[in-house]
């Protein structure tokens, strides 16, 4: 019997990532879709709580595509798991992003999120991402999703654990050099913001900037990926700094 598994993005359920990922997955596995019906890059694992979700049908070429929610990512699990599906996924895979989540970008990734959530509720999950804006060639991060799904069903990950995979953006399969289990890098971002005016000379702001900092170490995420390696970062969420609570509770408070 085929695995049932729960597709989703943030780039939008329209987006080519997510279809490639979808003719990868439906070989192995039969698939449903539940994806934002418009780009929510960066919500990282906001849920919807002031205003209603809403649900509709989305087309491609046609024919029946997914669910199409107006909604963050995490929105997207939690109601596919409450309200669309009518049984429990055995796995929830998040993808395939534009550009890739590594350093401090995986606390805001809506992607991330998305496989995060899967995780609270119970759910294998992974969340896959291809590093690069240009020229993307989504084809090997699918066909390594494909690969990766059954030995993730196989193998039991601890708990509160999911998967944060980062594939380069390579041309052929040959390219890559391999598979590498890697830890998060504390990579940050130098930000500004682009003042700007529109037509009604309105001020506004851009957020734009370039990453900085950038380790060297072997076994961190963006080091693997510069290799042309698979990147795979086991995370949770438990966010807690178990070194630092003897010390705070030190603290006379």
């Amino acid at each position: 019997m085929k695995p049932y598994v729960l597709l989703t993005n943030d780039d939008g359920i329209f987006a080519p990532g997510l279809f490639e990922l979808s003719l990868a997955i439906r070989d192995i596995a039969e698939v449903v879709i539940v994806a934002p019906d418009s780009e929510r890059s960066a919500a990282g694992h906001a849920i919807t709580i002031a205003n209603p979700l809403r649900v509709s049908d989305f087309e491609k070429n046609g024919d029946f595509f997914g669910y199409a929610v107006n909604g963050t990512p995490a929105d997207c699990v939690k109601i596919a798991y409450y309200a669309v599906l009518d049984r429990k996924p055995d796995a929830v895979i998040s993808g395939i992003n534009l550009g890739s989540n590594t350093g401090i970008n995986v606390i805001y990734s809506g992607t991330v999120s998305a496989a995060t959530e899967g995780n609270v509720l119970g759910i294998p999950s992974f969340a896959v991402s291809l590093a690069t804006y240009t020229n993307p060639n989504f084809k090997v991060a699918a066909n390594f999703a494909k690969k990766l799904l059954p030995v993730l069903l196989q193998n039991k990950l601890p708990a509160g654990t999911c998967l944060n995979v980062n594939v380069p953006n390579v041309k052929n399969k040959s390219e890559i050099q391999g598979v590498k289990i890697t830890r998060q890098g504390k990579s940050e971002y130098e930000d500004y913001y682009d003042k700007r005016t529109d037509p009604r000379n309105h001020v506004y702001y851009w957020l734009t900037g370039s990453k900085v900092d950038v380790e060297h170490e072997p076994e961190v995420d963006d080091v693997a990926i510069s290799q042309n390696y698979i990147s795979i970062t086991p995370l949770h969420y438990d966010l807690t700094n178990y070194d630092a609570l003897s010390a705070i509770r030190a603290w006379k408070l």
